[in-house]
């Protein structure tokens, strides 16, 4: 018979239980649907029982929600759901939550919600350029769009620069009306959304005014060296190598760089993406940084998670 381990974790006073479990016990049905341990939330007692190792990592788990509510924050399932992950694909907990503010913005703060955002933030902190690659709404753009406001407000640089190549996504665009400015306009306007989330619409449209906000497509930054800069590429994918060895050599003096995209989702008509083998040839350059993300680090709908790993099983089964 297969030993068992029995842990019991007191609530402290103050803690809602409803807190602990979250809206409709949502993380707690999470919790006990990922694991083969019986956990049972009654009282004032979390009492868990199973294989030592998992029952270990579950009370590491509880304890810290524990006190993450305690410290007045909401449970966040988003971060429940990747200690989950590593707790399964590495056999250890590593805690989930953590107190890195990128950014105060809006009324709201901006903060990593998985340890993949987590990594992908330290990352960009350390280095001069991260490429960060993955599925949509793991948060590669707008994490890097609020590091980039982050900068900015600590006077770490004077300018940031935000491009995108323009690639229609499946649809021709070439003859929409109006001037160059109005037909670009629908390939950069996510980076204005992501833009005015984080910065008070009257505030950043004077800093676009001002020249210390750009926001251009890939093509303006031909013949240009961007010193004290922040700039992000976004949608890396659909760049060409060319356009790709383009922008980042448009690097000047004390400045950074972050590359995001998803290398799944390529809307280039023909020829090789430029995000396509990156890591093998840049991998080995110092300060420069390549974060993965997963579905586990998706944190929009729970069933984009589950779209993008349903589209991830179905290219596996193409290959095999």
């Amino acid at each position: 018979m297969n030993e068992r381990a029995n842990i019991t974790i007191a609530i402290p006073h103050g803690v809602d239980m409803l807190e602990l479990v979250g809206p409709g016990s949502r993380i707690a049905h999470l919790i006990e649907d990922s694991f083969d341990s019986t956990v049972t939330l009654r009282g004032d007692t979390i009492a868990i029982s199973g294989e030592p190792a998992e029952a270990d990592a579950l009370a590491k788990l509880y304890s810290d929600l524990i006190d993450h509510v305690l410290a007045g924050r909401p449970a966040d399932a988003h971060a429940v759901r990747s200690a989950i992950a590593h707790i399964k694909a590495e056999g250890r907990y590593v805690n989930p939550f953590n107190d890195d503010v990128v950014l105060s913005a809006q009324g709201r703060l901006v903060r990593p919600k998985t340890l993949g955002q987590k990594r992908y933030v330290d990352a960009i902190r350390k280095n001069t350029i991260t490429f960060g690659i993955g599925p949509a709404g793991t948060g590669k753009t707008y994490l890097a769009m609020a590091s980039a406001i982050a900068a900015l407000r600590a006077k770490e640089v004077r300018k940031l620069v935000f491009t995108r190549p323009v690639v229609e996504a499946g649809e021709n665009l070439g003859f929409l009306p109006g001037t160059l400015e109005e037909k670009i306009d629908p390939y950069i306007r996510p980076l204005f959304d992501a833009l005015f989330d984080m910065v008070e619409r009257e505030q950043a449209n004077a800093l676009l005014d001002s020249g210390v906000i750009e926001v251009a497509p890939l093509a303006f930054m031909r013949g240009r060296t961007f010193n004290d800069s922040f700039l992000i590429l976004d949608e890396a994918q659909n760049t060409t190598p060319e356009q790709m060895k383009l922008f980042l050599t448009r690097l000047g003096f004390r400045s950074k760089m972050v590359v995001t995209g998803d290398d799944t989702q390529l809307d280039l008509p023909r020829g090789i993406s430029g995000l396509k083998g990156i890591q093998k040839i840049l991998g080995d350059v110092d300060d420069i940084a390549f974060c993965r993300f997963g579905e586990v680090d998706v944190v929009r709908h729970s069933l984009v998670a589950k779209i993008v790993e349903a589209y991830a099983k179905a290219e596996a089964g193409k290959d095999n």
